[in-house]
Order: structure tokens, then C-alpha cells, then sequence
């Protein structure tokens, strides 16, 4: 269950920086090798307290780089026996295509919810 109310419809300025915290994971990810995390994470610890409707979005952002990074590692870990090589690219399909969609639904002002993440933040 989303904490933020279904029924009011987020402001423009809310909208637009919950669609940042799905967005700067993208910008991180070109940038250096871990500005993946630290992009969403920066961008939820600054403006996680103007808005509740961005700090759901800004925790799910997070959430979902943490759980990518610990996939990211075991499948570089299962590379050893092959099976890492396919596993690595899916992670990285992932890591670009569900941040998309992630700012896509926020701009709209729907709150997303990552699939297939562990919720370390709550």
C-alpha cells in the first residue's frame, strides 16, 4: 500500500522531483560506477521532506539501486561459472528500463512501485 494518497493528485513541483529520483539514477549511471545510487539517494535526502509524495519516490529509487548493486555483484560473482555473463545483462536492462518507467508515472503524478526490489528502506 502506497503511503501517498491515491486521491490528491501531487503538485507540479512534487511531480517533478519524484520523476528526478528515478531519473538521477540514470544520469549516475553514465557518470561514474556507483553515482547510479548516490544520484537517487541524493536527490531523495534533500527534498524527502517537502513533499510525501517524494519521498515514496525518492525511498523506491533507492531501494531499487541497492537491490540492483547486490545483483550486480552476485551475478559478477556468478561469472565464474558462466551463467553471471546473462544474468549481468539483464541487471543492466533493468537498471535502464524500470527508472524510466519509474520517472515516466511520477511525472504523471502515479506513484511507482519497483518490481522484483527489497524495501531496506521503509
Amino acid at each position: 500500500m502506497s503511503e501517498v494518497s491515491s486521491a490528491a493528485m501531487p503538485s507540479a513541483e512534487a511531480r517533478k522531483w519524484g520523476m528526478l529520483c528515478h531519473l538521477s539514477a540514470l544520469v549516475g549511471l553514465l557518470a561514474n560506477g556507483i553515482g547510479f545510487l548516490v544520484g537517487p539517494l541524493i536527490v531523495w535526502a534533500l527534498k524527502k521532506d517537502t513533499d510525501p509524495f517524494v519521498n515514496v519516490q525518492g525511498k523506491e529509487a533507492v531501494n531499487f539501486q541497492i537491490t540492483m548493486l547486490i545483483a550486480a555483484a552476485i551475478s559478477a560473482l556468478l561469472m565464474l561459472v558462466v551463467i553471471g555473463f546473462v544474468l549481468i545483462g539483464i541487471v543492466a536492462l533493468l537498471m535502464i528500463i524500470f527508472p524510466i518507467i519509474g520517472a515516466v508515472k511520477a511525472n504523471s503524478g502515479e506513484s511507482y512501485r519497483y518490481p522484483l526490489t527489497i524495501r531496506f528502506i521503509k
